[in-house]
């Protein structure tokens, strides 16, 4: 059995480990249990019935957090000319061309949370995608990453929208805000990501979709949510 600290024990008394909650009650728990030092991330853990080594049955999309991450993130986009002046407009970060794949290869930091590229860039992207790619940092049609519509694009994801995908073993882990949120804006955050998750059930899987939901926080433990409560959740953003 792991050791954890006083923190993470004291956060963990209140909670049955055998017991699922009710979504509210749940985020309860857990932001009262985020006690440390800085402002927790509060994250959602899906399990999913899916088998990740069928293609069919891979997760992968974005959803817009109506109260956002609390999360700055920063975004590169790779775009020339118009799309590159609209990119800098709308608040990306780092934005550029050849010259940027090429910084990327000669070992720039990769200062960034997010990247966005034109279809036209995709050429140059891919020269450097072999960094990019394993650091969950390689713009995608799916993720709406790879598109010429840079001005919106840019501000949803800067407004809090963000990108998940399965891991292998089935699992979609996605930030749904922080310890200093305000439990209606969790519990709203954790709505709009379950109903995407909903919808985004690849028509290959069969039975249960969403084997198991916990909400957790940086430092704390994690909790269950009774999944009675899914469709209510779902519900909550139609």
């Amino acid at each position: 059995m792991p050791k954890h600290g006083k923190r993470f024990n004291v956060a963990s008394e209140p909670i049955d480990p055998a017991e699922s909650y009710e979504p509210r009650q749940a985020l309860g728990f857990v932001k009262a249990g985020a006690v440390a030092k800085f402002d927790e991330t509060i994250e959602a853990n899906y399990r999913l019935g899916i088998d990740s080594r069928h293609a069919d049955q891979n997760v992968r999309g974005t959803v817009s957090l109506p109260h956002g991450t609390g999360k700055s993130i920063r975004v590169a986009v790779f775009a020339t000319g118009d799309k590159a002046k609209e990119a800098e407009d709308a608040g990306a970060d780092l934005v550029g061309g050849k010259e940027l794949a090429e910084a990327i290869q000669g070992g720039r930091d990769l200062d960034f949370d997010l990247t966005i590229a034109t279809p036209d860039l995709m050429s140059e992207v891919g020269k450097v995608g072999k960094i990019l790619g394993p650091r969950g940092l390689m713009p995608n049609p799916k993720a709406g990453t790879v598109t010429f519509d840079i001005s919106k694009t840019v501000e949803e994801f800067k407004a809090g929208k963000i990108e998940y995908r399965n891991d292998r073993a089935g699992n979609v882990h996605g930030v749904i805000g922080k310890a200093s949120f305000e439990l209606e804006q969790l519990v709203v955050n954790l709505a709009a990501f379950t109903d995407e998750i909903v919808r985004s059930r690849p028509a290959a899987t069969k039975g249960r979709f969403i084997r198991n939901l916990s909400v957790s926080s940086t430092m704390g433990p994690g909790v269950r949510v009774d999944l009675s409560h899914i469709d209510d959740l779902a519900a909550m953003v139609h």
